[in-house]
């Protein structure tokens, strides 16, 4: 593995057992054949609708979920298979998660400071007094006032515990944080507030982030690159412009079409019909070809994988596969919302 790659994952499975119908035990298929990297100082987005796997996979990545099939490589170090706790036990410092509702990640009984500083009691790295500096450092880093480590968590706002949840992530100085929706519970302009801090701390720190979300303006602001899933699997991966700009995919163009637009009379947005399907029972071939409107019968049977298709980007669909597919398939997808005249909507560049 490169030295720049922190983050390797490859084809992740993830299943869980479930009672089915009649409380007979059943296979709750959430991830399939999961792949990419995150480099050093990188921040990759991870998009999809709810219940696409997203929060799934993160928790995996720092080792609150032990996956059914693939790989995982944290700092060169596998996390699955037999090697598993041994290095989960060497890397535990260096991970750490930023959950999605502050109110929830910190204990209402714990003064702000003993809740930092837990990462810390629990290495048993440091003494009594260093660790108290620690917290006030921390405490400051994030934008709060030092006293603050003697109030409650009930003392601040929404945006303010999410500062107090950051903190705690950067107790024992980690290189990787998985950031799980981590602004979605608060209003916009404490978003960009959290956002910004995020992107301070990265720049400080050589921060590599997995950052989990749904609303595309903050993935655009924030990330390096987005991966986008579908029930379970990423159907392209791309630098950010690139894929905003000209996205591949028929879901990521039918995703992008569902940003607001300051003018939705501008443009005819794609429409998708159908369900998302099942993850009990996923569809046999592409998992997306039951509501996509350029199926071919090939993708009922076969499930494409991620390919190179130029510019730095993967797609997993079976539009792309080959040379001499690319420029006809390219043509017949829809252009509406996605070509050269509306590559530069103002509204897919907010954030």
């Amino acid at each position: 593995m490169a030295d720049d790659v922190l983050v390797e994952v490859r084809d992740l499975d993830m299943a869980f057992k479930i009672k089915g119908q009649r409380g007979q035990p059943t296979m709750l298929h959430v991830l399939h054949k999961l792949s990419f990297d995150i480099g050093r100082g990188e921040t990759l987005g991870l998009v999809g609708e709810s219940g696409s796997g997203k929060s799934t996979a993160g928790r995996i990545l720092v080792g609150l979920f032990e996956p059914t099939g693939g790989s995982v490589k944290l700092f060169g170090r596998p996390i699955t298979g037999p090697e598993r706790r041994a290095n989960l036990a060497a890397v535990r410092s260096r991970l750490q998660f930023v959950f999605q509702d502050p109110h929830a990640a910190l204990n209402p009984r714990l003064r702000v400071g003993d809740s930092i500083a837990e990462p810390i009691d629990i290495a048993g790295t440091m003494s009594r007094r260093d660790r108290n500096d620690r917290v006030k450092e921390l405490l400051e880093m994030v934008g709060l006032p030092r006293d603050s480590a003697e109030r409650f968590p009930h003392e601040f706002s929404g945006g303010q515990r999410q500062r107090i949840v950051i903190a705690r992530a950067l107790a024992l100085a980690p290189a990787f944080i998985v950031c799980d929706e981590p602004v979605s519970a608060l209003d916009v302009s404490m978003q960009a507030q959290i956002i910004n801090l995020l992107m301070d701390l990265q720049a400080r720190f050589g921060l590599s982030y997995l950052f989990i979300a749904h609303d595309l303006a903050v993935v655009r602001a924030v990330t390096h690159r987005v991966a986008v899933m579908y029930a379970g699997s990423i159907v392209e991966v791309a630098p950010k412009d690139v894929l905003y700009e000209k996205p591949q995919h028929p879901y990521t163009q039918a995703l992008l079409d569902a940003v607001p637009r300051p003018d939705p009379a501008r443009v005819r947005p794609q429409v998708i019909g159908g369900e998302v399907p099942s993850l009990l029972v996923p569809p046999p071939g592409c998992r997306f070809h039951t509501r996509c409107p350029h199926a071919m019968p090939r993708c009922r049977v076969d499930i494409p994988v991620l390919r190179e298709t130029g510019d730095g980007r993967q797609t997993a669909c079976h539009l792309y596969e080959g040379p001499s597919v690319i420029p006809s398939a390219a043509r017949d997808l829809p252009r509406s919302a996605h070509g050269a005249s509306s590559a530069g909507d103002p509204s897919l560049r907010s954030g």
